[in-house]
């Protein structure tokens, strides 16, 4: 397995196109105040919560509808010039980098519940309504979207990248969860692509080819999704672990038995003393697991009493179990804080974050081997993990003004990676690939491969218009 051979950290050459003002006057003369020139606008919604920088973009325009989308994406092929897309900015790779300069286009006043059909289990959902609010929006059905990436990201965001997160061992990803889509195209025809049915063999099935483009096929208007019953029991717990090979040897056991846990999550010790100085707790400074268990009362107790005999011959100690809406929240809300805790934890900092997923069966050789490196880079960092579907995140905590820490904490992605895809593994299991790992893409699916997505997007975008500069230089 040779290593990466693209420099998968730095930005593509940034060449900037014209933004004639002939095409700013006309998206003044159509959205009026809705389209920002404002510095501090275009610097929000020039940036993610990843690392990369590069310049704004030239204007934001706020869509408030499918016709918004469409006649802002016809001016721009008029001109020529890059729209990108954007929901809540919580994206990690780059995305959202305007690195062909052009026009953001902000989505997240398109937030509404369009439809719900509780008999069939799915709602269509306008493309800037996160997480929460729509989870929020279907409480009263009986019925709960479950794909939960930790940060309240937008729907379409989460679509755009294939997200997954801590329920993916049992719910899947947005690949198995999307089942129709309203898209605008590069020349700004709307088009729909699938159905509610929960299965078709209609074609070419583009709603799968859409979902994980990253905006790059087209910009996504309306979303069909799949919903589950909210289950009738949930218990949640922790257990310590002697090293983190134990508590992965746990969940390997765990998976390998059948066990339908709903959600399984490591962090390592040095997450924990973060994660208890951030949100004030008192957990163990040792590897951890939360685990989740969904059913009815009698299968959630014996999942959970499975889970726990399986730890305990690991070394699983300190079993601390959480019932309760309230004890359950306080657990997850402080795994999903982990980013931001290690963050605070070195004041200006910034976090290069893996996102490579092995086969469930070389977790723990890839992860321990990992681990060792970066012990002995010297470089501060976080470890998170789903590692119920072989999926973990490294969070190298750079200062972004010191050259040396990047090239250190980059070298360290890229031998993560290389071993990722030796041991049948991939580059990204659900950030996406953007700017940051487009070199690692190449050498995960060979240049016939990506060949052929250069040919898909010439065909769909042929003035390449649409979020470039992402996945794969056209």
């Amino acid at each position: 397995m040779n290593a990466p051979t693209a420099a998968a950290h730095l930005l593509p050459e940034i060449k900037l196109r014209d933004v004639p003002q002939a095409l700013i006057d006309a998206l003044q003369a159509r959205f009026g105040t809705r389209c920002s020139l404002a510095q501090a606008v275009r610097e929000q919604h020039g940036r993610d919560e990843g690392s990369l920088q590069a310049p704004p973009p030239s204007a934001v325009v706020f869509a408030e509808s499918t016709q918004d989308v469409a006649d802002v994406v016809q001016l721009a092929s008029q001109y020529e010039v890059p729209v990108i897309p954007y929901g809540a900015g919580s994206s990690l790779e780059g995305h959202l980098l305007a690195v062909q300069g052009g026009i953001s286009i902000d989505v997240s006043r398109m937030n509404q519940v369009l439809s719900v059909n509780a008999e069939d289990l799915t709602v269509t959902v306008q493309p800037g309504i996160t997480r929460k609010q729509l989870n929020d929006a279907i409480k009263d059905t009986g019925l709960f979207f479950p794909i939960d990436p930790g940060a309240d990201a937008s729907i379409g965001g989460m679509a755009a990248t294939r997200a997954s997160g801590t329920n993916a061992v049992r719910y899947g990803t947005m690949r198995e969860n999307v089942l129709a889509l309203e898209v605008v195209t590069a020349s700004g025809e709307v088009i729909r692509t699938g159905t509610r049915a929960k299965k078709s063999s209609a074609g070419y099935d583009l709603t799968r080819l859409l979902v994980g483009s990253e905006g790059t096929l087209g910009i996504m208007t309306e979303i069909t999704v799949r919903l589950y019953p909210l289950p009738e029991a949930v218990s949640a717990a922790i257990c310590s672990f002697p090293s983190i090979e134990a508590a992965v040897h746990t969940v390997i056991q765990t998976i390998q038995l059948g066990v339908p846990i709903a959600r399984v999550e490591l962090i390592d010790h040095h997450t924990v003393r973060m994660v208890n100085a951030h949100s004030k707790l008192t957990l163990r400074e040792e590897p951890m697991l939360l685990m989740e268990f969904h059913g009815s009362p009698g299968s959630v107790k014996e999942q959970a009493e499975t889970v726990q005999d399986i730890a305990s011959e690991f070394g699983g100690q300190a079993f601390e179990w959480a019932s309760t809406p309230e004890e359950r929240t306080r657990l997850w809300t402080a795994r999903h804080n982990a980013y931001f805790a290690a963050v605070q934890s070195r004041p200006g900092c910034r976090a290069i974050s893996t996102d490579t997923c092995v086969p469930i069966s070389r977790l723990a050789d890839c992860l321990l081997e990992s681990v060792d490196e970066v012990e002995a880079s010297g470089i501060p960092y976080f470890l998170v993990g789903h590692v119920g579907d072989g999926n973990f995140h490294f969070g190298y905590l750079i200062d972004p003004n010191d050259a040396d820490e990047r090239t250190r904490a980059e070298q360290l992605n890229h031998q993560l990676v290389a071993r990722a895809l030796s041991m049948g593994g991939t580059c990204t299991g659900e950030h996406g690939v953007g700017i940051h790992k487009m070199g690692f893409l190449l050498d995960e699916t060979g240049a016939g491969a990506v060949d052929m997505m250069r040919s898909i997007k010439r065909a769909l975008d042929p003035k390449n218009i649409l979020n470039p500069g992402k996945i794969f230089a056209v």
